[in-house]
């Protein structure tokens, strides 16, 4: 009897330990058959987790635990804006209607700016008759984002937030700093932009090719490649070499004449150097000068014989 009573009250223990998480899942579960859809809920929830994952670039979401659709925004204020170093807390509500109408959302942070509200509430398009059931919390989150760059003066819902962005830029921007450094700068970042975003590991970077292995105890080591030749590097051409031509005193025939008479040719002289060349030839034209003036004065002495007969 006494180890049922121990097993009795070990096992309400065990329940009472439990008892929070059953009591949340209930309360998620009351309110998402009071609000949405089951199909909606479970778009809700993919979208949610594809925020966790890869959110966008100053754009973080929060859930409640005890209620999963309890979502808040947070958009860290754009670089170069009165808003810089701001974290803005922006509430969403969802209800039946969605996602064929926009939920509720409203700033959660005090702001000053020419489209929202005193109380939070944005004037947007995307939130009214702009809206599709195509967008969902990241789509809204960006929008916001953007009116914090570009705001519309023309569609104010505070006046004077609208006119002072019309009439003298200096104190709006002042007036927005202001705001912004005592309700929505916090000592430390939030904490989820403290955390880096997962990295997927399909994209993460291959490992270079040029990394090497160790061998192996035993195993032999790998020869080094031969060095490759670089493409930028071109190889200097080869010297063209010209085929040697003949010279003017190669192409002379050297011959001597030994009588006019009798019209025989020497054979050509073997070729030599162009001086060789040259004083063979003068020796020719020398040769020939001389027989002639021998000639000339045999024939001289001919006729004065003759003439010496006649007397």
């Amino acid at each position: 009897m006494s180890r049922d009573r121990s097993c009795h009250a070990t096992s309400s223990h065990a329940l009472s330990k439990f008892q929070p998480l059953h009591d949340a899942f209930l309360t998620s579960t009351y309110h998402f058959k009071m609000t949405v859809a089951p199909a909606t809920m479970r778009r809700l929830m993919r979208e949610l987790t594809e925020l966790r994952n890869d959110p966008p670039e100053g754009i973080r979401v929060v859930t409640n635990e005890e209620n999963m659709l309890d979502v808040t925004g947070i958009i860290e204020g754009p670089e170069g804006t009165p808003y810089a170093e701001g974290y803005f807390r922006v509430k969403f509500e969802f209800t039946s209607e969605f996602p064929a109408g926009p939920p509720k959302c409203w700033f959660a942070t005090k702001i000053f700016h020419p489209n929202v509200s005193s109380q939070g509430e944005i004037c947007v398009n995307t939130l009214k008759k702009d809206w599709k059931s195509t967008y969902g919390i990241g789509h809204i989150l960006v929008t916001v984002k953007c009116l914090l760059i570009f705001p519309n003066p023309e569609s104010a819902l505070d006046e004077e937030a609208g006119r002072l962005l019309l009439e003298d830029y200096e104190s709006y921007c002042s007036r927005a700093k202001l705001i912004t450094s005592v309700h929505a700068t916090p000592r430390t970042k939030p904490p989820e932009f403290e955390m880096p975003a997962p990295v997927n590991p399909e994209e993460s970077s291959p490992i270079p090719a040029s990394t090497s292995v160790a061998p192996l105890p035993g195993e032999p080591l790998p020869l080094p490649l031969p060095p490759k030749a670089s493409p930028h590097k071109s190889m200097s051409p080869a010297p063209i070499t010209h085929p040697l031509q003949p010279s003017m005193s190669n192409t002379i025939t050297n011959s001597i004449v030994t009588s006019t008479s009798n019209k025989d040719r020497i054979a050509p002289m073997p070729l030599s150097t162009a001086n060789s060349n040259v004083s063979g030839t003068s020796d020719v034209t020398t040769a020939k000068a001389g027989k002639r003036s021998a000639t000339t004065g045999h024939s001289g002495v001919e006729k004065r014989k003759k003439a010496l007969r006649r007397l």
